[in-house]
């Protein structure tokens, strides 16, 4: 299939998948007799991993990673466990961060008097202060 195909069966846009290839993160397709790339449910397969991987926000480093080890089967599980234990490390941070936006936005939300902006608006005090 090309490019276009290939977009479309999985859902990335053509610009992705170009990027993907170039950072190593899909294998170097085939190209027909014009040129154009041609890809295989191999490629399909290795795009749905990526997306996979992303949509648990894995950076791309990582995600290099995963199918660097991926592809040695041989090796311990440990490499992966330690990854992702990290990346579960990094959504905790976010969550407690964003705990604490929710608890300033709420905090906010309650100092509003709602009278008129300049005289009583305590959000847009919290913001200017």
């Amino acid at each position: 299939m090309k490019i276009g195909e290939l977009s479309k069966t999985s859902g990335c846009s053509v610009q992705t998948i170009r990027y993907y290839e170039k950072e190593g993160l899909l294998s170097s397709p085939g190209r027909s007799e014009g040129n154009f790339r041609v890809y295989d449910n191999n490629s399909l397969k290795e795009l749905e991993f990526v997306k996979h991987c992303r949509s648990l926000d894995i950076a791309l480093s990582d995600i290099k990673r995963l199918i660097e080890l991926k592809n040695r089967p041989e090796e311990s599980c440990a490499s992966v466990n330690a990854l992702i234990d990290q990346q579960l490390e990094l959504v905790n941070q976010r969550m407690r961060e964003l705990k604490a936006l929710k608890k300033d936005l709420q905090n906010m939300a309650s100092s509003c008097a709602s009278g008129s902006i300049i005289e009583a608006c305590g959000i847009i005090k919290s913001l200017d202060s």
